[in-house]
């Protein structure tokens, strides 16, 4: 054989293993490296938390965490003094000024006037407790713990007392000198206006009362019998258990056939079950959240969307922080 044909043998044979290695390469490429793509998500639930207007402290927890609760069911009770502080003084004020009223309307003789001078006193008494109680709440205000619409209120009752007090001295005068018809509709009118400032206290001490607002199971419960809430400081959270759904945190290459209003199955390994689920929302994570280069030059970036969506048919027992799984 000559020269040029071993040759050529050779380049032949080298071709043919060039050849053979580009097929497998090939082959394995459409075969072994096709892996199924796995996301994951997980059920949450709509809650809401039970918290009190006032801080106060708690007297008494009604559940447990696990608990189911139904609409109005009492949750926990508090104990807010400064309620009860104003509410004592709102009663006083109203007492002495139906006192006053009635004074006014009776004829003027001289234990008229005696009691009307201690109705007088009374209301001194009085906005001296309001005035106390304002200077306590402004305090807590300056130091960030109550909200300024609450040491508003405690002034204004603090104003109504001084009102009372002005009242209450001008009436003792009346009844020295004998009421007047004006005298009488005026004592008249702050009587029912005494009257209407004790139902508004009253209507913040329901907050001493926490009862559930929907039905829902207790998931969270933060503090402890005897401990100090701040205004507005979660107690406890009720999860709404019927309002369920899935979030999913997909790259963009994932979302073919992912848009909103759209029909997908995902696995739920608690149950090894597969349910559909109607995707609700899609929006960007952000800057900030993950992404990845597509090659390694880094040419462009993969963006993370958040995904939500809501099972099809209701599965029982499906509960928050349960895995889903779509597979791609």
């Amino acid at each position: 054989m000559s020269a040029k044909s071993q040759h050529k043998n050779i380049l032949l044979a080298i071709l043919g293993f060039v050849t053979v290695i580009v097929l497998v390469a090939v082959i394995g490429f459409f075969t072994l490296d096709r892996k199924e793509e796995i996301i994951q998500g997980e059920v949450e639930v709509d809650e809401y938390r039970v918290a009190c207007k006032y801080p106060g402290r708690i007297t008494d927890i009604l559940v447990k965490e696990g608990d189911y609760v139904h609409k109005g069911d009492t949750l926990a009770k508090l104990s807010i003094p400064e309620a009860d502080a104003q509410e004592k003084v709102a009663v006083a004020t109203a007492g002495a000024t139906n006192a006053i009223s009635d004074l006014t309307a009776a004829p003027t003789r001289k234990e008229a006037i005696e009691s009307a001078y201690q109705i007088y006193q009374q209301a001194i008494s009085a906005n001296d407790i309001a005035q106390k109680t304002y200077g306590r709440l402004n305090r807590l205000f300056e130091e960030g713990v109550i909200s300024e619409q609450k040491r508003d209120e405690a002034f204004a009752a603090y104003e109504t007392t001084q009102s009372a007090v002005k009242v209450a001295k001008s009436q003792w005068e009346l009844a020295k000198s004998g009421a007047r018809d004006e005298a009488k509709r005026a004592a008249k009118n702050q009587a029912k206006a005494a009257r209407s400032a004790v139902e508004v206290v009253r209507s913040f001490l329901k907050e001493t009362v926490q009862v559930a607002t929907a039905d829902g199971e207790v998931s969270t419960i933060y503090p402890k019998v005897g401990e100090l809430v701040g205004l507005g400081s979660p107690i406890m959270s009720i999860a709404m258990n019927d309002e369920v759904w899935g979030t999913f945190n997909i790259r963009e290459d994932q979302l073919e056939g992912l848009k909103v209003g759209a029909v997908f199955k995902a696995f739920v390994p608690a149950f090894n079950k597969t349910i559909e689920m109607k995707v609700t929302s899609l929006k960007d994570e952000g800057a900030y959240a993950v992404w990845k280069a597509t090659k390694a030059n880094g040419q462009y970036d993969l963006k993370t969307f958040e995904l939500k969506a809501r099972p099809v048919t209701k599965l029982d027992g499906l509960r928050p922080g349960m895995s889903l799984i779509i597979k791609k």
